[in-house]
């Protein structure tokens, strides 16, 4: 098996600036909503100077619990489809829109490792869900693999290359 590019910092800062170009050019703010990496998204794009101009807010939401309260994930979409879903990202994803002022929002759930995969959901499985208010939300499954800190930087990676397709214009 290969081994993954590992999205690096530098790499990752620069993916953050092109959605700050992005956002700023069509004066979009957006927002987060994440299981798996755990505020690392809002964490890339906030170490940007000025980004206050263009991020509104990030929602770190581990437990079924904290999902539905933060973000409006319902109980029966959890007990039928699990944490690490379609269905669950989507609602996550909406979630994130319905509870900020942001134009535009990324969510992501999935199976960092290196314990929690099943054989239908092994280790390196992410949804990661894109909206834009008014919007259809769009969500995507990922294989991805190495360790658990690989597994997070290529989700950031694929979240950021998600939203500047949702920004492109």
């Amino acid at each position: 098996m290969d081994t993954p590019h590992l999205p690096t910092d530098a790499e990752l800062a620069a993916l953050a600036r092109q959605l700050a170009d992005a956002l700023i050019a069509q004066r979009l703010f957006v927002s987060t909503a994440e299981s798996c990496t755990g505020g690392w998204i809002a964490k890339t794009l906030t170490d940007l100077a000025g980004s206050s101009g263009w991020f509104d807010c990030g929602m770190v939401a581990y437990s079924y619990e904290a999902k539905q309260a933060m973000l409006g994930v319902r109980p029966q979409t959890l007990e039928r489809e699990g944490a690490v879903s379609r269905e669950t990202v989507i609602e996550m994803v909406s979630g994130a829109l319905v509870h900020s002022a942001a134009s535009v929002a990324v969510a992501v759930t999935g199976i960092a490792g290196p314990g929690g995969g099943t054989a239908e959901k092994p280790v390196g499985t992410v949804w990661i869900g894109w909206k834009r208010r008014g919007g259809y939300p769009r969500a995507e499954v990922f294989h991805f693999a190495g360790d658990r800190e690989a597994v997070r930087r290529q989700t950031i990676a694929a979240a950021l290359r998600g939203l500047l397709g949702l920004t492109a214009g």
